[in-house]
């Protein structure tokens, strides 16, 4: 079998489907572009896109360890308010475009990096009632975390993204259309259960909106999501993906739950970084995000959730803040997604019927 040619990474062709589509840049807007330093090809791609469409671009580029810094370094009264003008920012955008580096290295301690989290929920909601989108710049640190070396991790970041498509746009298309077709199933469905070795879990979801995440705020995508209901969750459920929770990595992560809340957690690796997080305020205790991974282009875990939760054939489960459009009332200064992979004995059921066995829709 002749080796598929690895593709190089574009940050041209990135920069053109997260202004065209994902923020749909339009003339006048002014577009916040942040990243750390080892983005700024992307940053610059993206700048240069918005400015083509006629936006104002606001480019701003940290270097990696600053959030690390902020934690271990600010005072108390820094580390647990913000500046008003922080807000005032915000208020001035329409919109925003954080890009993901390569992780710097943690060494704020947990307890600390909670506070600063629950300090500046306030100004995650404004964000989040703008236009805004998340996306990855590949780097040998992420090519590293993902066991890859650098030229498959820019083919695999290229192809999720569908980036290797004639018309990337119409592929993400294509995926809206497939996703809204289990919408309008699911939108049914009042209990969801996930059963897969180590876990039975039921939540519940009558009344609550399904969203279609088809690229235009996480780049790549491939989920469909919904807020459960907050005192809902019952049983346990076991995250067998590793999840990174700012630097630090989580693996095997056991939650309990009883009326919504985390009753018991354990894991395998981070056990104390899971505590941790549970303990940055009472919503982080409670679910803000049930979501079914659909994107096919994405096989195997990269160590990066922006990839990981949009595997096809898993689930994840947000501790946390929710999102509005859901109708999801729970706040939080965390929101935290873990997953839980159903492709090998695995099942996902709505109101007592099967709809996913094995990490395939049935």
């Amino acid at each position: 079998m002749t080796p598929r040619t690895l593709l190089p990474y574009d940050p041209d062709a990135h920069a053109r489907l997260l202004s065209a589509y994902c923020l749909s840049a339009a003339p006048g807007e002014r577009l916040l572009i942040s990243g750390p330093a080892d983005t700024v090809p992307l940053v610059r791609a993206v700048t240069r896109a918005m400015l083509q469409a006629g936006a104002r671009p606001v480019p701003r580029v940290d270097y990696p360890e600053f959030q690390d810094d902020l934690a271990r370094f600010a005072s108390d009264e820094v580390l647990d308010t913000y500046h008003p003008v922080e807000s005032d920012d915000i208020e001035a955008l329409d919109g925003s475009l954080r890009i993901l580096g390569g992780e710097a290295p943690i060494h704020a301690e947990a307890a600390r990096r909670a506070r600063l989290l629950a300090a500046r929920a306030p100004l995650a909601t404004l964000r989040a009632r703008r236009k805004w989108a998340l996306t990855l710049y590949p780097t040998a640190a992420g090519a590293a975390l993902a066991g890859m070396t650098v030229p498959e991790y820019d083919d695999f970041v290229m192809r999720a993204m569908f980036l290797d498509r004639p018309d990337p746009v119409a592929a993400w298309g294509e995926v809206r259309a497939m996703q809204a077709t289990l919408i309008e199933r699911l939108s049914r469905a009042d209990h969801i259960r996930i059963e897969a070795p180590g876990t039975d879990l039921t939540l519940r979801v009558g009344g609550r909106t399904w969203a279609n995440s088809d690229g235009r705020r996480n780049m790549p995508s491939g989920e469909v999501f919904t807020g459960p209901l907050e005192d809902s969750a019952h049983g346990v459920i076991t995250f067998t993906v590793p999840a990174p929770y700012h630097g630090q990595m989580v693996r095997g992560a056991r939650l309990e739950f009883r009326d919504g809340v985390v009753i018991s957690a354990t894991a395998d690796e981070g056990e104390d970084v899971l505590h941790a997080a549970l303990a940055t305020d009472p919503g982080a205790r409670r679910l803000g995000e049930l979501g079914i991974g659909t994107n096919a282009g994405i096989q195997r875990p990269s160590g990066n959730i922006l990839f990981d939760e949009k595997i096809g054939g898993t689930v994840h489960l947000a501790l946390g803040r929710s999102y509005p459009e859901t109708g999801g009332v729970n706040p939080s200064g965390i929101h935290w997604d873990l997953i839980t992979d159903l492709r090998s004995g695995g099942r996902l059921s709505a109101d007592g019927e099967v709809i996913q066995q094995d990490g395939s829709f049935v």
